[in-house]
C-alpha cells in the first residue's frame, strides 16, 4: 500500500530523521514511539502530504486512500454533531442533493417525450446507482453508531458542536474519519481525549479496521492491544519489529544484549591479529604474513550495536511550607453548565499528604472539581482550603497557555521572580532543553515538548498541594515514568486526574470514583480498587464503578412488575412492526428504482409514480423516527 525508501525530513538544517525505510502493508497496525521531538507527528504529517520532505521517496498504491486524525482540529461553526459528521460522506450528501433536485424537476414537468426529461431519467440512474454504491442508504445509520460508540448519546446529535470542549471536538473528527472508510489510517494520539469506555470501543473498532494503521500513542495498554507491529524513531533512525510494543521492548533488549556480546567477541578477535600484526611487522620474514592480517581486517564488517537515547528529565516537586492537617474542605458542592448537573451535593475531606486519584467517565466532573478547588471557575456550596495552603495546578490544556511567539527562555523568565530567575537555565536543561534550544519559539515544540515545558514552568511558583488533570497527555513513555516517580517522592498533596492504570498504579492512597452526580471515596490504592470491583483493570473500573448493592437489591432494581412487563411487551410488538414495516418500505423503494433505470426502455413514468415513489421515501423517513424514539423506551426498561 505505501513505500517508504530513504525518506529525511530537516528543520533548521538539521535531520529530524535521515534514510528511513520501511513498507506499509494491508492489516498492519503500527504503534510509532519515540520522544518527544523524535519526528513521530511529523512523519504522519509527511504520510498524509501535510508537509514535504527533504529527500527520499514516498510511494502509494494507486487510488489508495489516507485519513489523519491531527492533534490540532478546526471547525466550521454553528454546525451540529450530526451535521459535521455527515461531512465524512461529502459525495454521499451531494448526491442526496442532486437526486433531491432531479426528483423535483420529475414531478413538476409534463414533457415527458422531451430528450430533456430522458436525460433527466438518464441522470436519475446514474446519480441512484452511485448513491447506492458509496451506501448513501446506510450512512446515517452507521454514522449514529460511531458516534454513540465514541460517547455521545442520541440527545446530543442536534447539538451545534460549538458547545462542546476540544476533547469532545476530537471525537467527532475521530468518527468522521472512522466513518470514511479509508486504506491508511494516521493516528496522532486519539486516546489523550477519551475516557476508558470509548478507549475500549476504539480498540475494538481499530483491531478489526480492514486497512493499515499507524497511531502515535503513549499509553501502554492501549498499543499493546491494538498494534501488531511497532516502529520507533530514535535519535534519527528507525528500528522495526513486527510485535506490539512490550514484546517489542524485550525483543529489542535482546537483539541489543546479543549485538554487545558479539561486537565483544569480534573486539577481542580484532585485538588479537592487531598484536599479530605489531609482533610480525618488525620481522623480515613475518612481513607479508603482517601484511595479509591487515588485509584481513580491512574487510571485517564492524558490529554496530543500536544506539539508545538514554536521556530523560531531571524532576523534582518540593514542598513549600507545611499546611494544616486539612488542606482542602467542600460542603454541598454543587456545579451546573446551563441545564445540565455536573455535581451535586458533595461533602469532601482532604489532609495533608493525601495521594488521591480522580477517576471516572468525561462528563463526569473530575475536571470541573479541580478548576473549582483552584478557583477557576464558579459553583454553588463552599470550598475552604486550609491554613498555609498553596496550590499548584496543571490543567488538561495547560500547553495552550503558553505564548507560541516567545522562546523557552523567554516564557520561563517572564514567569519567574527575583529568587529563581537566575534557575531558569538549568531548570530547562533539567527538561531536556539545553543548548540553543532555549531560543526556540515555543510554537516549534511537539505537544509532549510543550507539556514539558508546561511542568516546567509550572515549577517555578511555590505549592504544597499539587492538583494535576492529564499530565501524561502528549509525554512519551519515559518522561512519563520520569514524572511518576517524581510525584512518588512528592511530600505534599496529591490529586490526579487520569485514565491511565499504568501512571496511577503505586502514586495514590485513595480514589474518588465520579458517578451520576456524586463521589464515592475508596480507601486504598487503584490495585485494592480494582481487587474490590473485582476487575481486571482500571478501564472496566472507570466504565463500571458502581455502589455495591446486596444480592436482594438487585434484584428488585431490575425486576418488573406486571404492569410493567406488559407494558415492556407492548412496545416490543410495536418495535416488532415498525421494523416489518421498514423492511416492506424499503423492498418497495428497491422496486422502483429498478423500474426508473429501465424507464427508458419501457416508457416515461406517470406524474403519478413520481408522487407515490417520494411518499414511500417520506414515508421510511418517518418509520426510522419511530423506531428510534420506540427503541430508546425499550431501553429505559434495561
Amino acid at each position: 500500500m505505501l513505500n517508504i525508501h530513504n525518506l529525511t525530513v530537516s528543520f533548521g538544517g538539521e535531520d529530524l530523521f535521515s534514510k528511513i525505510t520501511f513498507k506499509l502493508e494491508k492489516g498492519n497496525r503500527v504503534g510509532l514511539v519515540g520522544k518527544n521531538g523524535a519526528g513521530k507527528s511529523t512523519l504522519l504529517k509527511v504520510i498524509s502530504g501535510d508537509i514535504e520532505n527533504d529527500g527520499g521517496t514516498l510511494a502509494l498504491e494507486k487510488e489508495v486512500k489516507i485519513g489523519f486524525l491531527r492533534q490540532d482540529i478546526d471547525f466550521v461553526q454553528g454546525r451540529t454533531i450530526l451535521e459535521e459528521a455527515y461531512q465524512a460522506f461529502e459525495e454521499i450528501v451531494d448526491l442526496e442533493s442532486k437526486l433531491a433536485q432531479i426528483n423535483e424537476e420529475l414531478a413538476t414537468r409534463t414533457d415527458y417525450e422531451s430528450d430533456y426529461y430522458t436525460q433527466l431519467i438518464h441522470d436519475l440512474d446514474t446519480v441512484s446507482t452511485r448513491y447506492e454504491l458509496l451506501g448513501g442508504y446506510n450512512y446515517q445509520g452507521d454514522t449514529e453508531k460511531i458516534l454513540q460508540g465514541l460517547g455521545f448519546q442520541r440527545t446530543d446529535f442536534d447539538k451545534l458542536t460549538d458547545t462542546f470542549s476540544g476533547g469532545w471536538r476530537m471525537r467527532i473528527e475521530l468518527a468522521k474519519l472512522l466513518l470514511q472508510k479509508n486504506d491508511i489510517l494516521l493516528l496522532d494520539e486519539p486516546t489523550n481525549h477519551l475516557d476508558i469506555e470509548s478507549i475500549i470501543w476504539l480498540e475494538n473498532f481499530l483491531k478489526s479496521y480492514a486497512g493499515a494503521i499507524v497511531l502515535v500513542s503513549h499509553d501502554k495498554m492501549f498499543l499493546d492491544n491494538v498494534t501488531n507491529r511497532t516502529i520507533e524513531i530514535s535519535l534519527g533512525k528507525i528500528y522495526d519489529y513486527k510485535k506490539p510494543y512490550s514484546q517489542y521492548l524485550v525483543l529489542r533488549q535482546e537483539i541489543r544484549e546479543k549485538q554487545l556480546q558479539s561486537q565483544k567477541n569480534q573486539d577481542k578477535e580484532i585485538k588479537a591479529k592487531q598484536q599479530l600484526i605489531e609482533k610480525f611487522r618488525a620481522k623480515a620474514n613475518k612481513a607479508s604474513m603482517a601484511q595479509s592480517l591487515i588485509k584481513q581486517l580491512d574487510k571485517v564488517e564492524r558490529i554496530e550495536v543500536d544506539v539508545e537515547d538514554n536521556a530523560v528529565m531531571n524532576v523534582k516537586f518540593g514542598v513549600s511550607k507545611q499546611p494544616g492537617k486539612v488542606v482542602v474542605e467542600t460542603k454541598a458542592l454543587s456545579k451546573s453548565y446551563d441545564d445540565k448537573q455536573v455535581l451535586s451535593n458533595v461533602n469532601l475531606l482532604i489532609e495533608r499528604s493525601a495521594k488521591i486519584a480522580f477517576v471516572g467517565q468525561n462528563g463526569q466532573g473530575k475536571s470541573t472539581l479541580a478548576k473549582m478547588m483552584v478557583n477557576e471557575i464558579d459553583y454553588d456550596g463552599a470550598i475552604k482550603l486550609g491554613h498555609n495552603v498553596e496550590i499548584g495546578y496543571f490543567a488538561q490544556n495547560q500547553a495552550e497557555y503558553l505564548d507560541g511567539e516567545k522562546t523557552l527562555l523567554a516564557t520561563m523568565e517572564d514567569a519567574a521572580n527575583d529568587g529563581n530567575r537566575m534557575r531558569v537555565r538549568d531548570m530547562l536543561g533539567s527538561f531536556l532543553f539545553g543548548g540553543d534550544d532555549v531560543e526556540k519559539k515555543v510554537k516549534v515544540l511537539s505537544g509532549g515538548e510543550r507539556n514539558r515545558l508546561a511542568i516546567c514552568k509550572m515549577l517555578l511558583s511555590p505549592f504544597n498541594v499539587l492538583i494535576m488533570d492529564e499530565p501524561t497527555n502528549h509525554l512519551d513513555i519515559s518522561s512519563k515514568n520520569v514524572l511518576k516517580k517524581a510525584l512518588q517522592q512528592f511530600e505534599g498533596t496529591l490529586i490526579l486526574v487520569s485514565h491511565d492504570r499504568d501512571f496511577l498504579q503505586g502514586l495514590t492512597d485513595k480514589v474518588f470514583g465520579f458517578k451520576d452526580k456524586v463521589i464515592k471515596e475508596y480507601l486504598g490504592d487503584i490495585d485494592y480498587f480494582l481487587e474490590e470491583h473485582k476487575l481486571e483493570n482500571l478501564r472496566e473500573a472507570e466504565k463500571k464503578t458502581k455502589v455495591h448493592m446486596p444480592k436482594s437489591s438487585k434484584k428488585e432494581a431490575h425486576s418488573l412488575n406486571r404492569q410493567q412487563e406488559k407494558a415492556l411487551k407492548q412496545l416490543k410488538n410495536k418495535l416488532s412492526k415498525i421494523e416489518n414495516e421498514i423492511s416492506t418500505v424499503e423492498k418497495e423503494i428497491l422496486n422502483m428504482d429498478a423500474e426508473l433505470s429501465e424507464a427508458s426502455e419501457s416508457g416515461m413514468p406517470t406524474v403519478s409514480f413520481f408522487e407515490k415513489y417520494q411518499e414511500k421515501k417520506d414515508l421510511l423517513e418517518l418509520l426510522m423516527e419511530d423506531w428510534g424514539a420506540l427503541d430508546d423506551e425499550v431501553g429505559a426498561f434495561s
